[in-house]
């Protein structure tokens, strides 16, 4: 069993400040790995499909899934899918066992009632500035809440996982003199080149 609590120092100093999101990333995380029966992912054993879009509240909620699934935009085995929600669908390449879980909308509809949103977050003030005074009780309050009081955990599904192979070929762009990933390459006149040389006029 996969305990986040293991998880929430190094979360911290990873994702630079405390807030309530990130911790909530790390017990959904957790509840996935439990629910499938995996470990963290050294390589890309699991697959973590997380509903989070662009310029939202919350979606520090990303780390805490990075941090304890080890599924790192490194390894690119973390997508967005770009719902605006907060489930994630956790998938065991090896067995194409998945699971979704997502954090109970009454756990987050509560977090927006404090202190660290009203007074602070919404008012623009970064999470950093937070008093601790102030966002430590959320942090307790994520980290030690009942699964069932914090998280919707779905049954075990089988997910039709279709990957792409990762290359290995590459170039230097004949103009600006990058590296570059051969499928990204462009031809301009007689040179290969990278996308952004391609662009330039």
């Amino acid at each position: 069993m996969i305990n986040p609590k293991d998880w929430l120092e190094f979360g911290q100093k990873f994702h630079g400040h405390k807030c309530p999101a990130m911790p909530m990333g790390l017990r959904v995380g957790a509840a996935a790995m439990n629910a499938l029966g995996v470990e963290r992912a050294k390589d890309g054993q699991l697959i973590a499909l997380v509903d989070l879009g662009d310029d939202h509240c919350a979606t520090c909620y990303a780390d805490g899934l990075q941090v304890i699934l080890g599924a790192t935009f490194g390894k690119g085995n973390i997508k967005k899918t770009h719902k605006g929600k907060w489930a994630v669908t956790v998938i065991d390449k090896a067995t194409g066992r998945a699971v979704r879980v997502t954090p109970k909308a009454e756990a987050m509809l509560a977090n927006k009632q404090t202190s660290f949103f009203k007074d602070y977050r919404e008012k623009g003030i970064p999470a950093s500035k937070v008093p601790d005074l102030v966002v430590d009780p959320l942090v307790n309050n994520v980290m030690n809440a009942p699964d069932e009081k914090l998280i919707n955990i779905s049954e075990v599904f089988q997910y039709d996982l279709k990957e792409h192979p990762h290359s290995f070929n590459s170039f230097v762009c004949e103009e600006c003199g990058e590296m570059t990933v051969m499928e990204y390459g462009r031809i301009k006149g007689d040179k290969k080149v990278c996308i952004d040389c391609a662009n330039k006029h």
